[in-house]
Order: structure tokens, then sequence, then C-alpha cells
């Protein structure tokens, strides 16, 4: 399977502007510009994208280890942060909250450091992948 976007950038790095658009077509043409990245000005952000990424590709896959040990979860929360630091991601951190019922504290942990380190988004990283996971 192989999945596409692009980025179109025009003008220069600081005053620039450009958009990223998917294959799927559900992302087209969304903006971004410097400010958005490095200003915290209302857009987007290649580095956003990451983490949305990196959020939505680990709790799919904590779904899967989960059910793979006998549990249905009800609810998946997880919120990721990422870290660029002079110019590289250096850092991507995992905070989940869940609720799987029947799953012991123990148990739960096991699954969910098996999704952090298996998730493709995680295997494709080379920033530390750090986790806070937590039963609700």
């Amino acid at each position: 399977m192989k999945r596409n976007a692009t980025a179109v950038w025009n003008g220069s790095g600081k005053e620039g502007k450009g958009v990223f658009s998917t294959q799927s077509g559900f992302l087209k043409n969304l903006s971004y510009t410097y400010a958005t990245r490095f200003e915290n000005a209302v857009g987007t952000n290649p580095e956003e994208l990451v983490a949305a990424a990196h959020a939505g590709c680990f709790a799919m896959k904590l779904s899967f280890v989960l059910g793979n040990a006998g549990f249905t979860p009800d609810a998946l929360n997880v919120t990721c942060t990422v870290n660029l630091d002079q110019g590289a991601i250096i850092e991507s951190h995992l905070d989940l909250t869940a609720k799987v019922p029947g799953i012991s504290a123990d148990k739960f942990a096991e699954c969910a450091n098996e999704a952090k380190a298996t998730c493709p988004i995680s295997k494709s990283l080379t920033a530390k992948i750090t986790l806070d996971a937590k039963l609700a």
C-alpha cells in the first residue's frame, strides 16, 4: 500500500506560503506559513501533521493489540506532542487515557508499550518516543 501527499511552497522561507494536499482529497490546499510553523499563528504545519499521524496510528495499533489480547477498548484518547529542536523532531510524546473493561494495569501497560514500539509511525521516526498511559 502506498499513500501520498503533496506540498507546494511559494516564496522565501520566512515570507512565503505553502499548501498541503492529500491523495484522498480530505486535505486540499491546506495552507501553512512560517508563522503557523514557528510562531504559533492560526493554521497547521508539518510537525502538527506528524503529531496527528502518530496519535492516530498509535490509537489504532493499540486497538489491534488489545483485541489480540482479548480486550475491546471503549475509548482510547491519545494526544501526541512532537518537539522540534534545531531543525529536527527530537521527541514524540504520546499521552494516552483509555477505558478498557476488564484489563489489569499490568496488561494494559504491556499492550500500550507494544503498540508504541510497533505502530508504523513509531517505527518510521528516529526521534525519542515516550508514553504516559493511564486507565480511566
